[in-house]
């Protein structure tokens, strides 16, 4: 049996880290929606991340923080968060967040459906019969006849593709971008993009919970992209991707402890198949792999 390395450890702990940090933050976020602008709560959550990031890493490196081999990646990689953050939001004032959790975490599913497409890589049956598995979960969830069937749910439904996208960009960066960059132009780019609409949103917060709440949505928001960006750094995409199906089950703890919800019968049923066919996705792709790397028998 082949024990994983300190660093896949660092990984996966990372990770699941992050899950955490994003969860809190979808359940700060549901809350705060029912208070202000979401899209002023967005501006909020980049612009205090920015000044956090800046903050801290601008004292020890300056200007070198800047540098990058790949400024258009850099561009492409702040907006696709910027719009992953704008549909979830607009989800989350809708939607539950244990459920809306377990549809944003199709990503990875998805992801194989553009490797079969764009890569033209061969696709197995089993891993076909996964990716069925995990849409036949969110149909679960999204049911006719369930609060969650009505317009909104495009919300979640376009941010799969786009947090796929995303987290096909990450991965291929981190394996050459300085992290610390990496969320420092994240950061920026995402300010950049809520303040061309912020004049059509504004309004001054005038409770100090509603600020509190704020300044929690942005640390969360820093914290949890940059553990997620050295979790990328230590352990391939594969190996990490069952464990941020954590994220759900700290999703309907938040709901829960938060809204007072829980997802019925049905709707648990659906979120597990997501999550169970997700992992086995990434287990496969992790046995695959393995295989591929053994050296041939003499």
């Amino acid at each position: 049996m082949i024990k994983p390395s300190k660093n896949t450890l660092h990984g996966i702990g990372f990770a699941v880290l992050a899950t955490a940090c994003f969860a809190t933050l979808d359940t700060t976020t549901r809350h705060i929606s029912a208070s202000m602008s979401v899209l002023l709560a967005l501006w909020f959550r980049y612009a205090i991340q920015a000044v956090i990031t800046t903050a801290i890493v601008w004292p020890g490196r300056g200007r070198k923080v800047l540098m990058t081999k790949h400024p258009r990646f850099q561009l492409a990689r702040g907006l696709l968060l910027f719009v992953c953050s704008m549909l979830a939001f607009y989800s989350l004032k809708y939607m539950p967040v244990g459920e809306f959790t377990a549809i944003a975490l199709l990503a990875p599913l998805v992801i194989t459906l553009l490797a079969a497409r764009m890569l033209k890589e061969k696709i197995r049956p089993l891993r076909w019969m996964l990716v069925t598995g995990g849409f036949l979960g969110t149909l679960v969830i999204i049911r006719p006849g369930s609060h969650h069937f009505d317009w909104t749910v495009i919300f979640p439904l376009i941010l799969v593709a786009t947090n796929s996208a995303f987290q096909i960009l990450t991965s291929k960066m981190a394996q050459t971008e300085d992290p610390v960059t990496m969320h420092f132009y994240t950061g920026w780019i995402g300010t950049f993009m809520a303040t061309l609409i912020l004049p059509f949103v504004w309004e001054m917060p005038t409770d100090w919970t509603l600020w509190l709440q704020l300044f929690l949505m942005g640390l969360l928001g820093t914290t949890g992209h940059f553990l997620l960006i050295l979790a990328y750094g230590r352990a391939p995409a594969a190996t990490l991707t069952p464990y941020m199906y954590t994220q759900i089950g700290f999703g309907v703890l938040g709901g829960w402890l938060v809204f007072n919800h829980l997802p019925d019968q049905w709707t648990l049923i659906g979120m597990g198949l997501v999550a169970l066919c997700g992992a086995l996705g990434a287990w496969l792709t992790v046995r695959e792999n393995r295989i591929a790397i053994q050296p041939p028998e003499s």
